[in-house]
């Protein structure tokens, strides 16, 4: 409510949804701003961070992936072509920067029972993000534990979402059978991340295999 020094008191205007999204951000804050990666004090060059409050700045290349910087966690579930499913699997997802034009990717999956208790680590995958400022394109390398190897190229879909999909998939010999992916990430709710994948893989088609929901831990 406001009120006017010699008048009545009148309604404050309603918060728009920009500023509900404002608002939920600062609250969300609270409890990751200050956290970030572990850090050490004596290497000689500057660290990775996935908080934007501490560290060298964002390159103004990465500017498109901003709202990813951070570290995310939470459950989703994972189908095979060829095993009974769904798996529900527990996972962390990290974006994170030097100050450099790429941005580091690592994600740690750990399988989980129908009681949500952890049952053993899972999937692990590494990679960097490459915007390339002339026309948005989005490249990222991603290596997998498993023994795959990925090139995804994709653009920003808007300022909160981004799709990829593969140009190349190299295997080890050992490394199941995998012929492409494509890869969509976004912002959602009150600003949690959530993507979903689809591979062709074993012999089969495109289809869905893994879909997530995650909220910010640091940042």
């Amino acid at each position: 409510m406001t009120a006017d020094q010699d008048g009545p008191t009148t309604p404050s205007p309603p918060l728009t949804s920009g500023d509900a999204a404002i608002a939920a951000a600062a609250e969300r804050a609270e409890s990751t701003r200050d956290r970030n990666l572990p850090q050490f004090a004596d290497l000689p060059i500057a660290d990775d961070t996935a908080n934007l409050r501490e560290g060298p700045n964002l390159n103004d290349a990465c500017l498109a992936l901003l709202p990813l910087i951070g570290v995310w966690r939470g459950e989703g579930e994972v189908v095979y072509p060829t095993i009974d499913g769904p798996f529900k699997f527990g996972q962390q997802i990290t974006f994170a920067h030097d100050g450099r034009p790429f941005v580091y990717y690592e994600a740690r999956s750990w399988l989980l029972d129908d009681a949500g208790e952890v049952i053993r680590p899972a999937a692990r995958e590494m990679g960097w993000w490459r915007p390339q400022p002339a026309d948005d394109t989005l490249e990222l390398l991603l290596t997998h534990s498993s023994g795959i190897v990925e090139i995804f190229y994709g653009q920003p879909k808007g300022q909160t979402s981004w799709e990829l999909a593969t140009d190349m998939v190299m295997r080890t010999g050992s490394a199941k059978d995998v012929n492409a992916a494509k890869r969509l990430y976004g912002l959602v709710g009150n600003g949690d991340l959530a993507y979903v994948e689809e591979r062709a893989m074993q012999g089969q088609p495109m289809q869905p295999h893994t879909s997530a929901y995650l909220t910010r831990v640091v940042g």
